[in-house]
C-alpha cells in the first residue's frame, strides 16, 4: 500500500517484522540520565544475557539496573509474582535507596499477561517508593521506542503547573502575542516573558546545556526537561505549558503530553545537524512572538567548519535499512551534505509527530535538486537486499544483524545503533555525525591505497614495497 503527501513524498508499507535492536536497551542510557533511579527489567535469562552483553557493564560496577528473571514457576503461575517482586524491591530500597523504581516489561511479561500495572500501585504504597511500569517489549516496539514508553509513563508523575498569584494561564499565554520592547536592551534582559517551555527527550547533560544555551541566545528560557536528572526535579506540566521534542521516536510521549497533561505541542524538526538545529529553534521562537537572532550566520559557520567532511561525502549514495527511527532526520542531514539517499527504511512512522521533519526533508531535497527518497515503513529485508543489489549504494546504514552479511556482498555498512549512542544533536555535534558516516568510506580509501602496494615477508617481518 502507498500514499502520497503533497504528491512528492511517497510512503510505502511492507510486511517485514521489526528487525531492530531490543527496546529494553533504553535502560543503558536512561539509568545514567536519571541519576536517582533504579531500573528492574522483568524478563527471562535471554533478556539478562542481552543487557549484560549490550551494555558492557560488569556486575561489580553496581549499575543502577537489575534483572528480575522469570523462571518456569513464574511462567506457569506456580509462584506468587507479587511477593517475588516485593522481595526484590525491598532489597533494592535497602541497598540503593532510589527515588524511583522503574519496572521494564519484556516480551515474556506480555505473553503470559503479567499484571505489572496492577501490582505496582499496591507495592508502591507498601514500600514507600514510586514504582513506574513501562512496556518495552520487542513485540510492539522498535529499538528506541523503549525510551518513549518510559517517558510517557513518567509524564503522568509530573506535577501540575502552578501559575503566579494574580496571573492565569490565559494572561501568561497572551503575552506571546505582544512584542517584547525590552529585547532591544540585550544587556539588561536575559529572558523574554513567555509561557513555560519543557523539552522532552533523554540527552546527556552536556547536550542539554548546549541546547539550553542556544535557546537562551534567543531569550527563551527552558523551564525543564523530561526526563530530569533527578526524579524529584521533574518539570511541571499542564494547560498553558508548551512542550517540544528533540528525538523523532517520542510520539507516544508527545501524545500523552497533549491528551493527558493538556500541554501545547510545538511540532518542529529535530535538532540534528546544523539545518535541523536552526529549524528547531526557528519553530520555537515564533510561538512566543520572538524573532530569531543570527541563526543563519551561525549555521553557515558550522557548514564552513565541515568542509573537509563535505568534500568526502558529496555525491556518495546511502541506503537506510531502518532500525532506530532516526532515519528521517539523518537522511535529511546527509542530503543537505550532498549525499544521495536511495531509500529510507524505518520500523515505524508517526507522520503527525514528524510532520515538520518530513516538510524539512522535502524542502532540503528541492534545495539540493535531487529526487525525494521513498520512505518504506516496516521494510521487508529480503526486498531491501534485492533493491540494494540493483542500486549498489556506497554505504548502507543498518542494524548489526545485517552488517556482516552485507559487507560480504561488497556493500559498506555502518551500524545504526552507533548514531543512537553518539552525541548528534545541536550545532556543535554535526561533525560527530559525519565522522561516523565517513569512517567506512575513509577505510575504503585506505584499503585502496594499500592495494597499490605489496607486502613482502622477510625474516618474519613485513615490508611494504610498491610493485613495478
Amino acid at each position: 500500500m502507498s500514499a502520497k503527501i503533497d504528491e512528492t513524498i511517497t510512503f510505502e508499507c511492507e510486511t517485514g517484522n521489526y528487525h531492530t535492536f531490543c527496546p529494553i536497551s533504553c535502560v543503558s542510557w536512561l539509568y545514567q540520565k536519571i541519576e536517582d533511579s533504579f531500573f528492574l527489567v522483568v524478563g527471562t535469562k535471554t533478556c539478562g544475557y542481552f543487557l549484560q552483553n549490550a551494555l558492557g557493564v560488569m556486575i561489580f560496577a553496581e549499575p543502577r539496573y537489575a534483572m528480575a528473571e522469570l523462571e518456569e514457576g513464574d511462567i506457569s503461575a506456580h509462584l506468587n509474582d507479587y511477593e517475588e517482586l516485593k522481595t526484590l524491591c525491598i532489597r533494592i530500597r535497602k541497598d540503593r535507596d532510589p527515588s524511583v523504581i522503574i519496572w521494564i516489561g519484556t516480551c515474556t511479561t506480555e505473553i503470559i499477561k503479567m499484571d505489572l500495572e496492577g501490582m505496582a500501585p499496591k507495592l508502591e504504597y507498601e514500600i514507600g517508593i514510586p514504582i513506574l511500569v513501562a512496556r518495552a517489549n520487542g513485540l510492539d516496539y522498535a529499538f528506541t521506542q523503549g525510551e518513549d514508553t518510559v517517558l510517557a509513563v513518567m509524564a503522568h508523575r509530573c506535577p501540575e503547573q502552578e501559575f503566579p498569584i494574580g496571573e492565569s494561564k490565559e494572561t501568561i499565554t497572551k503575552t506571546k502575542l505582544f512584542p517584547f520592547p525590552l529585547l532591544k536592551e540585550k544587556k539588561l534582559v536575559e529572558y523574554a516573558n513567555h509561557p513555560p517551555l519543557v523539552i522532552f527527550g533523554s540527552l546527556p547533560s552536556n547536550l542539554v546545556s548546549q541546547l539550553d544555551t542556544e535557546l537562551r541566545r534567543q531569550f527563551i528560557k527552558v523551564s525543564g526537561w523530561l526526563p530530569a536528572q533527578r526524579y524529584a526535579d521533574l518539570p511541571s506540566l499542564g494547560d498553558g505549558v508548551y512542550v517540544c521534542g528533540v528525538n523523532p521516536f517520542l510520539g507516544r510521549t508527545a501524545t500523552t503530553l497533549i491528551r493527558r497533561k493538556k500541554c501545547e505541542l510545538i511540532v518542529a524538526p529535530f535538532p540534528i545537524g546544523p539545518d535541523g538545529t536552526r529549524a528547531w529553534i526557528e519553530r520555537i521562537c515564533p510561538v512566543f512572538g520572538i524573532e530569531t537572532q543570527s541563526l543563519e550566520e551561525r549555521e553557515e559557520r558550522i557548514w564552513e567548519s565541515l568542509k573537509d567532511y563535505l568534500d568526502l561525502v558529496r555525491g556518495k549514495s546511502v541506503f537506510f535499512m531502518g532500525d532506530n527511527l532516526l532515519e528521517i532526520s539523518l537522511a535529511r542531514f546527509l542530503i543537505r551534505c550532498g549525499m544521495i539517499v536511495y531509500e529510507i527504511g524505518i520500523p515505524y512512522m508517526d507522520k503527525r509527530y514528524q510532520a515538520a521533519e518530513l516538510a524539512l526533508l522535502k524542502d532540503t531535497c528541492i534545495k539540493m535538486c535531487i529526487p525525494i527518497p521513498r520512505i518504506v515503513e516496516k521494510p521487508d529485508n529480503s526486498n531491501q537486499i534485492r533493491r540494494m543489489r540493483e542500486l549498489q549504494p556506497d554505504l548502507a546504514i543498518t542494524g548489526m544483524a545485517h552488517a556482516n552479511p552485507l559487507g560480504a556482498r561488497g556493500i559498506d555498512t555502518k551500524w545504526s545503533v552507533e548514531f543512537t549512542f553518539a552525541q548528534i544533536h545541536g550545532f556543535a555535534n554535526a561533525r560527530d555525525v559525519l565522522e561516523l558516516v565517513t569512517r567506512p568510506l575513509r577505510r575504503n580509501e585506505n584499503l585502496d591505497n594499500l592495494d597499490r602496494t605489496t607486502l613482502v615477508r622477510k625474516n618474519n617481518e613485513f615490508y611494504t614495497s610498491t610493485p613495478r
